[in-house]
């Protein structure tokens, strides 16, 4: 199984190009590792993880290099985990919307 996130995949593109080889070793195995839970936990969950760690190495990142692709791709995780977070914050409690 294989979690597609676009985003995630132009940080590893960075990193590369950053030559933070290291921080890209450490992002492909949080990934993998996440991956390998899929099936339990299920795919939005498995974003939500993979994305916070992105957004944590960026922030790193953020400190470490005045480049603003670094800033603008930050931006963006940040804003995709925190929506994906959302699903798991409220959960959806039907009886309560019938009422309304």
């Amino acid at each position: 199984m294989s979690v597609e996130i676009p985003e995630v995949e132009e940080l590893k593109a960075l990193l590369k190009e950053l030559g933070e080889e290291g921080l890209l070793k450490r992002l492909d195995s949080f990934v993998r590792m996440n991956e390998g839970l899929e099936s339990k936990r299920g795919e939005d969950f498995i974003k939500v993880s993979i994305l916070g760690f992105a957004e944590g190495l960026l922030t790193v990142l953020k400190e470490k290099y005045d480049e603003p692709r670094v800033k603008e791709l930050y931006e963006r995780i940040k804003a995709k985990r925190a929506e994906l977070d959302e699903q798991f914050r409220k959960p959806r409690i039907p009886y309560l919307e019938e009422e309304e």
